[in-house]
């Protein structure tokens, strides 16, 4: 990675499709909640010990500390900070539009109210757009290690309290012992209420639960499919219907899902056709952000700037934008590749 792609990356503007909320959080911020609670949680609040309490054994450690970080949003007002937060983290990474996986089951289930819930991220996100020129759209996420009722709640919150930004309908948390298929009915009536449907799906288990994402569950985009590349016949229907994956390299090695960052599966499927988009998912959980993700792939597939920038495209393309939005985004990443063949 030479300082020159490096800082072309930096400049470049970028979406972001999978990237979670509270997963986002800074570690200032994360410290901050901390000591507000501090007696009532096991989070560090020193942001530097959060880097070793971020270092996990497995994808089942991860999905520990996850929820530990979890238990810190406890009211309206963290909701708001947290989100407004990670928009300014953001801004700094010049990522123009993001759709932030949101899991408002969580929080919910902690006694925040779900109108005062869906008014502190609404509050943020409008701040974000005209403050700091990031747009923002949710993902309501099902925490699928909670069940069925995390299920019903989500579904209920998503679409009787529907917030403006609403656009997507998700499913997280661990896959192992959480069969997909259960959740068919609730991702039926989201999709009917005009949701998109975008599971986790093939992270850490097999390529069979990418198939029942997409089955089962109406999956537009795939988060991860990591294991997609495992399934010839998987990778030609994912390459002949053009459904987009959310690649996160540095997060799979941290959970353990890919061993080492020289085995990824990111050059099977780009060499495959498949429309890979680049993300960060838990980005200061993994010691990471977006640049760091395009540079890292950027390595891994030996790309130069257009190449880079064509990644971009693709996150763009991928993303439920609308046209006109869609259309402003991709102009600017063209004209930040041909200013910076002016310069070269």
């Amino acid at each position: 990675m030479t300082d020159n792609l490096r800082a072309f990356v930096a400049g470049m503007p970028k979406a972001e499709l999978h990237v979670h909320h509270v997963g986002s959080a800074s570690p200032h911020v994360v410290a901050g909640l901390a000591a507000r609670y501090e007696g009532r949680t096991s989070v560090p609040t020193d942001p530097d010990a959060l880097a070793k309490y971020f270092e996990f054994t497995d994808f089942g450690h991860f999905i520990e500390v996850y929820l530990s970080v979890v238990d810190l949003i406890r009211d309206a007002e963290d909701v708001r900070a947290l989100t407004y937060g990670v928009a300014q983290d953001m801004a700094r990474q010049n990522i123009r539009y993001a759709e932030l996986t949101v899991t408002p089951y969580s929080s919910v289930r902690r006694g925040i109210p779900g109108e005062a819930f869906m008014e502190a991220i609404e509050d943020a996100r409008h701040a974000a757009e005209k403050e700091l020129g990031v747009t923002l759209r949710w993902c309501f996420d099902i925490p699928g290690e909670a069940g069925l009722e995390s299920a019903e709640v989500t579904e209920r919150l998503a679409l009787d309290l529907r917030p403006d930004g609403l656009v997507s309908f998700g499913l997280g948390g661990p896959e192992i012992g959480v069969p997909r298929p259960q959740f068919q009915p609730f991702f039926d009536r989201a999709r009917a209420a005009g949701l998109h449907s975008v599971p986790h799906a093939g992270e850490s288990t097999g390529p069979e639960t990418v198939w029942d994402a997409l089955r089962f569950l109406g999956a537009e985009r795939i988060g991860h499919g990591t294991q997609s590349v495992k399934d010839p016949a998987l990778v030609d229907h994912l390459g002949e219907h053009r459904i987009p994956l959310e690649v996160c390299p540095t997060s799979n090695i941290a959970t353990r899902v890919v061993e080492r960052m020289e085995e990824h599966p990111i050059r099977q499927m780009v060499d495959a056709g498949l429309v890979v988009t680049v993300n960060s998912d838990d980005p200061p959980m993994f010691g990471t952000d977006l640049n760091h993700e395009y540079e890292v792939v950027a390595a891994l597939l030996g790309l130069d700037e257009a190449g880079v920038a064509e990644l971009a495209r693709n996150g763009v393309r991928s993303s439920f934008l609308d046209d006109a939005g869609k259309a402003r985004l991709l102009g600017e990443i063209d004209a930040h590749l041909a200013g910076w063949r002016r310069e070269a």
